[in-house]
């Protein structure tokens, strides 16, 4: 298991087989490092243990067998994107979402609403308004605008993965297979940095993907398309709030929409064609407003970006409980972890222990420190 496991980190740290010989101080050769990964040759224990110490993790990782079994449902490989590249984004995702299974399994999360246990299959483009419908209802969203997309997936542990990538990467979807091939968890993908609409539409599209058994005679990536477009704007609000047929739509109106929808003002304008609320000629007609403003690239008054928050939470929530250690958890955050120490049971009962006048005094300079901290630390500073 140690080649899979190997080559899969090596990639996923964006290294090459020179540069991880490099980082192991030439221990062993690229030449060698390559047969590792090729299964042709096994490493001795210890350069496994000095792999495991450049690669952030600990030697019983190489050497253990996946859990879960990550299978890729959809990639939008744009033209110019290289195999290596390729190859690496999907390294980066493999291991991200097996530490992220490993976590669930840690606090039993587990259970609770779902993606569909099979695809729900359409037979035409049009059937994609119904899918959306019906999941939006599974999972209690009404029909009101959702106001984070990622809240709405990470609940239902659909995990939001932001990746650095080439600039010709979209977006990849994601499972994990457990036994007997149940679907244990999921993922979206999207590049980290861009515009927070086209995040928005983006995992709304990858949702798509997973949720969707498309027939061959239906263009894919237009079905996805089209369920991004009903998951986040339903086609009996925008049809309430716009009208059901319109000849002209200004810019301010399209703004308005925008706020309100999360939604790039290209990609409504879609969607308002897509329900033929406005014809196709009207819509290139806008096509052209916004090529010559400049707006394909960056459009007027940006999103606040929505941060996933699921990874995070969970880690420190598995540090203080002690199911995994501090260099563990800043492996999996990618960061170092500027956290001090939980508030153990211990502490509470030695401060009972204290004098009514000893509580008081340790609770006011706990008051004055946290005054200090909020007076130093404003918002607006």
């Amino acid at each position: 298991m140690l080649s899979q496991r190997l080559k899969q980190l090596r990639l996923a740290r964006g290294l090459s087989l020179e540069e991880l010989s490099k980082r192991i101080e030439g221990m062993v050769t690229k030449q060698a490092l390559s047969k590792y990964e090729q299964g042709s040759m096994a490493p001795s224990q210890r350069v496994v243990n000095k792999l495991a110490e450049v690669l952030g993790v600990k030697a019983v990782y190489l050497l253990s067998e996946p859990v879960v079994e990550i299978k890729f449902v959809a990639h939008r490989k744009a033209s110019g994107l290289t195999k290596r590249e390729d190859e690496r984004i999907k390294s980066v995702v493999r291991v991200e979402l097996e530490q992220r299974f490993r976590l669930q399994v840690l606090s039993d999360q587990l259970l609770g609403p779902r993606l569909p246990t099979k695809p729900l299959s359409i037979s035409s483009e049009e059937d994609v308004e119904g899918v959306a419908e019906s999941l939006r209802a599974k999972w209690d969203l009404g029909k009101d605008p959702i106001a984070s997309v990622v809240d709405v997936l990470e609940d239902r542990l659909v995990h939001v993965l932001e990746v650095e990538a080439d600039r010709k990467f979209d977006g990849i979807s994601a499972i994990a297979l457990g036994e007997r091939r149940k679907v244990r968890c999921a993922a979206v993908v999207t590049r980290r940095g861009i515009a927070a609409d086209r995040q928005r539409f983006t995992k709304a599209h990858e949702l798509g993907h997973l949720v969707l058994k498309v027939p061959g005679q239906v263009n894919e990536e237009k079905a996805a398309h089209r369920f991004a477009g009903a998951f986040l704007a339903p086609k009996d609000a925008i049809r309430r709030e716009v009208g059901n047929s319109r000849d002209n739509i200004g810019i301010e109106e399209m703004l308005l929409l925008k706020r309100r929808y999360g939604m790039s003002i290209q990609a409504l304008l879609y969607r308002l064609k897509d329900l033929e609320i406005i014809t196709g000629g009207y819509y290139r007609l806008w096509c052209m407003e916004v090529s010559r403003n400049g707006w394909r690239r960056e459009e007027p008054e940006p999103l606040v970006p929505e941060k996933p928050r699921w990874l995070r939470q969970n880690v420190v929530r598995a540090l203080s409980e002690k199911w995994i250690t501090r260099d563990e958890a800043e492996m999996m955050l990618g960061e170092p972890l500027a956290i001090g120490a939980p508030v153990s049971v211990v502490g509470r009962r030695a401060f009972a222990r204290l004098s009514v006048e000893e509580r008081g005094n340790v609770l006011e300079k706990e008051a004055a420190g946290m005054g200090d901290y909020y007076k130093n630390n404003r918002p607006d500073d």
